[in-house]
């Protein structure tokens, strides 16, 4: 009998708080209890990802492209980094999803002496 107090000990501890708490919280308190600790393990992923999706949408929102060559770029410049045409007139007219043979960039060749 000794022998199983020592092996057990934590087992007992925990079985006899549990057995004192019922009495006083009631049974109730505990099954919120675990109910509330339930819906954290739920609740913690989904707001990451929500924290997530409002971190890209904040991203994309900065990312404006270049009227005039079609570069991208992070909107932390005022100038386009490709051809020097001004970004701040771009605005809320970004054209990410513009398709590639909707837009015309002409292009001049030279001979080179």
């Amino acid at each position: 009998m000794n022998y199983f107090l020592k092996a057990n000990k934590n087992l007992l501890t925990y079985s006899l708080i549990l057995l004192i708490g019922i009495q006083i919280f009631g049974i109730n308190f505990f099954i919120s209890f675990l109910g509330n600790i339930l819906f954290l393990l739920f609740l913690i992923p989904l707001m990451l990802v929500i924290l997530a999706f409002i971190g890209f949408s904040s991203y994309k929102s900065k990312i404006n492209t270049c009227n005039s060559c079609g570069a991208i770029s992070l909107g932390l410049s005022e100038n386009c980094k490709n051809c020097g045409a001004n970004l701040e007139n771009i605005g809320n007219n970004n054209h990410i999803d513009k398709k590639p043979s909707e837009s015309t960039i002409e292009v001049k060749a030279e001979e080179v002496k």
